[in-house]
């Protein structure tokens, strides 16, 4: 932040000389900036200065600071941005003056204070800020390790990590993301036999698929849950692949977002398996269930247990070591298909059971009665 004296000055910032001057207690006038003498690089010279008026409106809840740019000939071609900065307190601050090489200008001195966080700005943070791990964690999930080391559970056979598997890296990487496509709301067996299906038959590359008929694509993949939009969405992706990625997939998270039917369990999932890198969790509804049974995941700044996958894979994000990122999806997800299971969980074959503060409060013994057996009791009494 340039801090402006109350008289006549002069400041050397980067490659600019900046002559200030306090005119008033509102006006602030700089007579000139303009490029350093001792900067041999800059395009402009010492008789092409730039003029620069600052004006301070003093307002009741604070000092709104306005700054306009009025650049005469540095260049024929080439202009200074003009830029509105609003603080509530400080003095005036100069930005988006500065030049890269001896052509270009861009931003040279920052605003302290930064107005516009955008959504991505904000999870960037929650994954470099971290908390308190919970206790136990580490021999926890040593435990569940010991648990799954038998690779009985579906998905260390038919998982989407398996799709593909032998096919060459460009077409496998495709069949990462068709299988993750198919995998919401559906059984690995079940999505595992669509893809085998589509391999058949020849129509698990992006070319094929586009040249396929939507009700081919219908019949091969069902019974995979919502089969119908599936193959809407399928035959879109393969579109865009060929358009955009030249018959590959999307190499960004952001970009795998932007493909129609992909959401951020899918996007981090192709990112891990299909590319090997590692941007953030995949957490499915295994993973936000266990998590949240074991007591290591809430909502940000409460002890609330998180709603949704996505607050599931931030909150965890934020102590969870980095090297576990990629492990733990299979990791926990064959938990949950052989042990920890969504309804009557079998917490007396569990070892970890005495570190888990929901274990044996799911009622594992019962099972949902329906009301006509009720009614059917009632009568024999």
């Amino acid at each position: 932040m340039l801090v402006v004296p109350s008289s006549s000055h002069c400041f050397v910032s980067g490659s600019w000389r900046i002559k200030a001057t306090i005119m008033s207690d509102t006006t602030t006038t700089f007579a000139s900036i303009k490029p350093s003498d001792s900067d041999p690089t800059s395009g402009a010279s010492a008789s092409q200065p730039v003029h620069v008026y600052v004006r301070r409106n003093k307002k009741a809840k604070g000092i709104t600071t306005t700054t306009t740019t009025n650049m005469t000939k540095l260049q024929q071609n080439q202009h200074l941005p003009s830029t509105q900065t609003h603080k509530k307190f400080g003095l005036p601050e100069i930005e988006d003056f500065a030049y890269k090489g001896s052509n270009e200008l861009t931003q040279c001195l920052k605003s302290e204070m930064s107005l516009d966080v955008t959504p991505t700005e904000i999870e960037v943070a929650s994954t470099t800020h971290s908390i308190k791990s919970p206790a136990h964690w580490e021999e926890t999930l040593e435990g569940i390790r010991k648990m799954r080391c038998s690779g009985d559970a579906p998905v260390d056979t038919m998982g989407c990590e398996k799709a593909g598997s032998t096919l060459p890296p460009k077409e496998r990487r495709f069949a990462v993301l068709v299988s993750s496509l198919l995998s919401s709301q559906t059984k690995d067996h079940i999505n595992h036999g669509a893809i085998q299906r589509l391999l058949q038959n020849d129509l698990l590359t992006p070319d094929a698929i586009n040249n396929a008929d939507e009700e081919t694509i219908k019949k091969l993949i069902y019974p995979v849950g919502f089969y119908t939009r599936k193959a809407t969405n399928l035959k879109k992706i393969a579109h865009i692949c060929l358009m955009k990625y030249g018959g590959d997939i999307p190499s960004k998270i952001e970009q795998l977002l932007q493909l129609p039917g992909i959401g951020p369990k899918m996007a981090h999932l192709v990112m891990n398996v299909a590319w090997n890198d590692v941007q953030g969790i995949c957490v499915d509804t295994h993973v936000h269930r266990i998590c949240n049974r074991l007591g290591w995941v809430s909502k940000l700044g409460t002890k609330q247990k998180t709603l949704t996958p996505e607050e599931t894979r931030v909150s965890l994000q934020l102590w969870l070591p980095r090297e576990e990122w990629d492990p733990i999806n299979p990791l926990l997800v064959g938990f949950g298909q052989t042990i920890c299971t969504p309804l009557r969980p079998r917490c007396g074959e569990c070892s970890i059971s005495h570190l888990c503060p929901s274990a044996f409060k799911e009622a594992a013994g019962s099972s949902p009665v329906s009301k006509s057996t009720k009614s059917g009791r009632n009568k024999k009494r």
